[in-house]
Order: C-alpha cells, then sequence, then structure tokens
C-alpha cells in the first residue's frame, strides 16, 4: 500500500512506521539510561492501543553484524497471558535452519536450551521463562513475539537469574529492575 487510500478497511493494512522502532520495552528503557539499544530492528509492533481488538506483536530482524548488548538477555519473568516466541531462520535451501543459536531459560528450576532450529516456543500463562539471547548469530533471522493478551504484561523474577549470570555480569545484574521494569500486574 502507497499512502493513505481513503477507502473503508486502509485501518486494517498496518505498515511499519519509524516510532515502531523505539517503542518495545526495553528498548525505550535501555535508550533511556544510556545502554546501547538492541540489534534487532523492530518491523512491527502492535497492541491494542495500535489496532483496536489485537494482541500484543513484536517482529524484528536479527543480522550478525549487530551484538546483542545484555549479558544477561531478557531475565526471568511471567505473562498474565500466553506467549508465543517465533524463531524463524531465513535460508531458502534449508528452512530449519535458523541461522544463529538462541539461549533460553525454562521454569523455576532454570533449564537451559539452545535453539538452533527454526521453532516456536510456547510459554503458558504465568509460566517462569528466559534469560533469552541470541549467542550468535550467522545469517539474519526473524523473532515474533506473540502474547495473546491486548497489551504486554510482564512481571520480573530477577531473583532466579542463574548464579554464573548474575556473577559475570554483576553490574548489568544491579541494572535489570530498572530496565525490565512489571507493567500489567
Amino acid at each position: 500500500m502507497a499512502g493513505k487510500t481513503g477507502k473503508k478497511y486502509e485501518k486494517y493494512l498496518i505498515e511499519y512506521e519509524p516510532w515502531m522502532q523505539k517503542a518495545p520495552i526495553p528498548v525505550a528503557m535501555m535508550d533511556k539510561i544510556g545502554l546501547a539499544v538492541p540489534p534487532m530492528k523492530t518491523f512491527f509492533w502492535l497492541d491494542n492501543k495500535t489496532a483496536e481488538g489485537c494482541h500484543f506483536y513484536w517482529a524484528m530482524w536479527f543480522t550478525p553484524e549487530a551484538k546483542f548488548p545484555l549479558g544477561i538477555g531478557h531475565p526471568p519473568h511471567i505473562h498474565k497471558d500466553a506467549e508465543l516466541l517465533f524463531h524463524i531462520g531465513t535460508n531458502p535451501d534449508d528452512p530449519t535452519d535458523l541461522g544463529a543459536d538462541v539461549e533460553l531459560y525454562m521454569g523455576e528450576e532454570m533449564e537451559r536450551y539452545v535453539i538452533n532450529k527454526t521453532c516456536v516456543v510456547y510459554i503458558p500463562p504465568h509460566f517462569i521463562h528466559c534469560p533469552w539471547k541470541p549467542l550468535v548469530t550467522r545469517r539474519p533471522w526473524i523473532f515474533i513475539e506473540v502474547n495473546q493478551g491486548p497489551v504486554h504484561t510482564e512481571k520480573g523474577y530477577h531473583h532466579l537469574t542463574p548464579k554464573e549470570l548474575k556473577e559475570k555480569y554483576a553490574d548489568e545484574y544491579k541494572m535489570m529492575g530498572q530496565l525490565f521494569v512489571d507493567e500489567g500486574f
């Protein structure tokens, strides 16, 4: 679609707008306290405020040249609604190859996984998950976060961050409460 058409249903065709790149939390918080903005390039940020009746969606690209700035990654937390984490490779010759290694911890016991294949991770409501972070990106890949509620909610369980990450990234760990604030609880 090129520009506004004036047609009856054009509001349902939502194009990328520059504000979407700065909207995501914690991107805005990182910028506010002077940390490097994460390497992902947001191409869609939608919720009930953007499109009435819409769930929360955040779609972004990761590329090899941009390094993830947080050693801990996104710390442990829960959401009120179910969440889907889509990890999508871009290799047309092998769509199962993510082109990256992504670390994800799950459950109160912080069971560690390394994702390197195209997949979707289902997170039930109130299920503790994360830290999450890309370890290495070999080729561009797409990440889509879907919270099955009208707006993003998050309650931190930062104290569950694995001990080795707390120790290795002690200064970063101290700032988690500033970067990842509870919302919607």
